[in-house]
């Protein structure tokens, strides 16, 4: 806490009970580090909060209960990192504003992205999302069908309910699943990101 201008580079941080904290700092780098195996109630790969002016760029996020979460946290660039097998890839919450979220791959995640409100102002752009079940009828390698990593019906009851997490994987979750992609009205317009990326990138 209160540690401002820090690197940690080219670490793997493994097996953690609460995964790395940092609390009411600003300028902070993470670069090429493996945040893996943080598993709890309240364990996160990291948990950035009162953060701003941050990078956190080129490292491997695996097999977390949260791999990222985010609370006050401003201005923070997530660029070049891998999000994999995890319950939650990012949790933001909603009093975190302009950051951005590019060229991320998000794969295997039992939910790649959540937030605790109805308004989001952050940048999702340009990422890889394997969830994603677009097409790309003009060949710009971009999804032409905007995707909305942040919102389902489910995960917005998991957020108020977490007991809800009980009926994962069950027929009701499934259906609501299937209605979302066939009525995609129902999915708030602030939570809808263009041009999904449709290939994962080499990181």
């Amino acid at each position: 806490m209160f540690s401002n201008d820090d690197s940690y580079i080219n670490n793997v941080f493994d097996g953690n009970g609460a995964g790395v904290a940092v609390m009411y700092t600003k300028k902070v780098v993470m670069y090429n580090n493996t945040f893996k195996n943080s598993v709890g109630d309240a364990s996160y790969g990291i948990l950035l909060k009162e953060i701003s002016d941050a990078e956190i760029v080129g490292n491997r996020f695996l097999h977390n209960t949260a791999a990222l979460f985010l609370e006050g946290a401003n201005r923070i660039l997530i660029k070049y990192n891998v999000f994999t097998n995890n319950g939650w890839g990012l949790k933001i919450q909603a009093n975190c504003m302009e950051n951005t979220v590019t060229e991320n791959n998000f794969t295997g995640n039992t939910f790649d992205v959540s937030t605790n409100g109805s308004l989001v102002l952050n940048s999702f752009d340009r990422n890889f999302w394997d969830k994603y079940e677009g097409y790309d009828l003009n060949k710009d390698q971009f999804g032409d069908v905007p995707f909305s990593p942040f919102w389902n019906v489910y995960s917005s009851i998991i957020e108020n309910n977490p007991i809800a997490m009980l009926l994962f994987r069950s027929f009701m979750v499934t259906l609501l699943e299937r209605t979302e992609k066939l009525i995609p009205c129902i999915t708030p317009e602030n939570f809808r990101y263009n041009k999904p990326v449709l290939k994962a990138y080499d990181l």
